[in-house]
């Protein structure tokens, strides 16, 4: 049985990471990474660097002799100066810095203006950068990027160095700044330079790139019949889960990562892939996920997934991207795990995956289909919890029947109720309408009467009178 790495490999849970694993082997306290050989960035910079002047350094003259140390000193002043002048030409132009100092005045005004740029305000950082008093900063971009343009034919490891000390010399202009500030002006330029230069180093002709995209590609395609059980994955059930599977938003995340040309935003595909990995994970525990647990999803999702390209995506951002954004941070966290989950790839065996070497070559000999039977025991347990489900929605649907003939029973006696309340109202109302009408009706009666009589009176009294008036007369 073949050994694995315990960096790679854990016998209960499939996948196993310490986060001791995850930093630097230089002990710096930076995450380092497998294609950095497990450094950091600046670490594996310094380390290539190093080993490659040690190697001019014993490198043997024509008559077979070691150089002395005089002629080694003089190679490395002038290696020296042609670095020096080399980065002198790509921010001002020409091997010698421009002749007119900026004043103080004018750079407090640039360094107050990009003081003042809000997080992310990406078309903001360009006004201030076109500005006239940021036109010293403009030249430096627009001569690294034509000069880039103009020797795109350069190794791309030399292409990243240069693209690294541009970084590193662009930044010391604000090293008054907090270092948040400073790392929001920088994640801006690199944004404005590898957006420019994607076309010349992605992917870039000096490197094998291609072919090692192709070669993962076709490995993770043999590896279509591992299952999130093999993997130890937390796979969240058909009751929690509803929608499908729960990791499709992680794998159009890191799908997605493709398109991108700043590293910084290929690396912002990386982070939403990761955190939509530990919501999907949340679904199936009410405990949080695990470093193992995550990795062993984000190893699921890249297996779905199969991205495009992935390696020349992974290496352009360790090759162009911030080296902060590598080394520290939830973005370096996140993207050393998928480099973890990378190379556990390549590296998969039967152990890893709790399976013994026959079985997981008759896998990839697809002699054996897990899929088939693990469909099976899906549908199985699909339909139970259907049929759980269907029991569970009837029975509240007799227990909402049950309630609502109660309730319907109340109201009908409630009504019946008011309606013979109202009734016995009526009756009385009616009864009070009815003696009030009488009881007007006799006194109009009344009324009427008297008012007669009184006319009667009236006429007899004037008669009297008028008879009375009438003897007076004749006599």
């Amino acid at each position: 049985m073949r050994e694995t790495s315990r960096m790679w490999t854990d016998k209960q849970r499939g996948i196993g990471v310490s986060q001791e694993e995850l930093l630097c082997k230089n002990a710096c306290g930076y995450y380092g990474n497998p294609a950095w050989q497990g450094f950091c960035s600046k670490c594996w910079r310094e380390r290539a660097r190093t080993a490659g002047a040690s190697r001019q350094e014993i490198r043997p003259r024509n008559d077979g002799t070691l150089p002395t140390f005089s002629k080694f000193e003089e190679k490395k002043n002038i290696e020296k100066g042609r670095r020096i002048n080399t980065m002198r030409r790509l921010f001002w132009g020409s091997p010698s810095p421009p002749k007119p100092q900026e004043s103080a005045e004018s750079h407090a005004n640039v360094l107050k203006a990009y003081q003042s740029l809000e997080p992310g305000d990406f078309t903001g950082f360009l006004k201030v950068l076109r500005s006239p008093s940021s036109q010293r900063l403009q030249s430096r971009c627009t001569a690294f990027l034509n000069t880039m343009e103009a020797y795109h034919d350069l190794p791309v490891q030399k292409q990243s160095d240069l693209a690294q000390d541009f970084y590193q010399s662009f930044a010391e202009y604000f090293s008054s700044f907090p270092e948040a500030q400073v790392t929001q002006i920088m994640e801006h330029v690199e944004k404005l330079i590898m957006t420019r230069l994607h076309k010349w180093a992605f992917c870039h002709d000096s490197c094998d790139d291609e072919q090692k995209d192709l070669a993962l590609q076709r490995r993770i395609r043999s590896l279509n019949w591992v299952t999130p059980q093999m993997l130890s994955v937390p796979f969240p059930d058909k009751k929690t889960s509803v929608t499908g599977d729960p990791f499709l938003p992680a794998i159009t995340a890191i799908i997605e990562m493709d398109a991108k040309r700043a590293p910084q935003d290929k690396l912002a595909c990386v982070s939403k892939c990761s955190q939509h990995v530990f919501e999907a994970l949340s679904t199936s525990s009410s405990e949080p996920a695990n470093a193992d647990d995550f990795l062993s999803a984000l190893v699921y999702v890249v297996l779905k997934a199969n991205p495009p390209r992935l390696h020349s995506n992974m290496q352009y951002v360790i090759r162009f991207g911030l080296p902060h954004s590598l080394m520290a941070g939830e973005s370096g966290y996140y993207f050393t795990n998928l480099s973890c989950a990378v190379a556990f790839i390549e590296k998969m065996d039967g152990p890893a995956l709790n399976l013994s070497p026959e079985e997981f070559e008759s896998f990839m000999l697809g002699q054996r289909a897990p899929s088939a039977l693990n469909k099976s025991q899906q549908v199985a347990r699909d339909t139970v919890h259907l049929l759980e489900e269907l029991t569970g929605r009837q029975e509240k649907l007799d227990q909402g029947m049950d309630a609502l003939n109660v309730g319907l029973q109340k109201w009908v006696q409630a009504v019946h109720s008011e309606l013979d309340e109202a009734t016995i109202r009526f009756d009385v109302v009616q009864k009070e309408i009815t003696a009030q009408a009488e009881f007007s009706q006799v006194v109009s009666s009344s009324a009427q009467d008297a008012s007669l009589q009184e006319d009667k009176e009236q006429s007899v009294r004037l008669f009297k009178d008028e008879h009375a008036g009438s003897k007076d007369t004749d006599c």
